[in-house]
């Protein structure tokens, strides 16, 4: 009967050792299992573009090109304030001898422009703070400069009249109707009215600079997207990195 139960005792003690083991076993394929769904899991998500991380560096990215220095055209500004006639305006300047003081005119016309660029990106940095997105992900997928047209788009108008006082503080400060006014008086007898500026100058002039600085956006918006060094935040790095056209492959 001794015997009996020593047998059994040690059966008793295979069993739970077995079982232990196999529960041993299973916890072990579990974890397994566990961290390599999670492995799975991280893949897939990594190579599904959300809405979220779209609307975030779209607007990184817009932010980063309105802080970009706006290279604005002579010819544009000069364009923009004179009447249609502008290149005979300007050929019967020359010729009255007052070359010099056409490019001192248009150098104090452009720093204007730039002084107002400058100073108007705190007006595009809010304006792209408080866009919404609904069609995040198809800009990004678009491609080109889609973030840059749907901005300009959407607030464009906006933008622009809120630059246009920026730019007569500007004109005011550079005094340039004064100077035009000054340049021109010499040719006044032989042109008349047609070397009168444009009425609303501070206006067509906000209109140019605002053109500029979109054109400044959608150019740092092509080097985001096709240059990796230009993607200097993670957002960038992530939605911007990829071919979301191609499963999210890596660019």
């Amino acid at each position: 009967m001794q015997l009996s139960l020593y047998v059994w005792h040690d059966y008793t003690l295979v069993q739970k050792t077995d079982s232990m083991k196999r529960i041993l076993t299973l916890l072990a394929l579990s974890t397994t299992l566990l961290f390599s769904g999670c492995d799975s899991l991280k893949n897939i998500a990594s190579n599904i573009l959300n809405e979220r991380d779209a609307i975030t560096a779209i607007k990184e990215m817009l932010t980063i090109g309105s802080n970009s220095n706006a290279l604005i055209s002579k010819d544009a500004l000069m364009n923009a304030i004179l009447p249609s006639e502008v290149n005979n305006v300007l050929s019967k300047l020359q010729q009255l001898g007052l070359s010099k003081d056409i490019d001192k005119f248009t150098n104090t016309l452009t720093n204007a422009a730039t002084q107002t660029a400058t100073n108007s990106i705190p007006v595009f940095a809010d304006g792209i703070k408080q866009m919404s997105i609904a069609d995040a992900i198809g800009i990004v997928k678009n491609g080109g400069t889609a973030a840059t047209d749907y901005l300009r788009t959407k607030i464009g108008d906006s933008l622009r009249r809120a630059v246009t006082p920026i730019m007569k503080t500007a004109l005011d400060q550079y005094n340039i109707t004064q100077q035009w006014d000054k340049l021109v008086a010499p040719a006044k007898l032989v042109l008349g009215n047609k070397v009168q500026l444009n009425l609303n100058i501070d206006n067509l002039l906000a209109g140019v600079v605002t053109s500029a600085m979109f054109s400044k956006i959608a150019e740092q918006e092509t080097a985001i997207r096709t240059k990796a060094e230009a993607r200097t935040t993670p957002a960038l790095q992530r939605v911007f990195g990829r071919d979301w056209n191609n499963n999210g492959a890596v660019k």
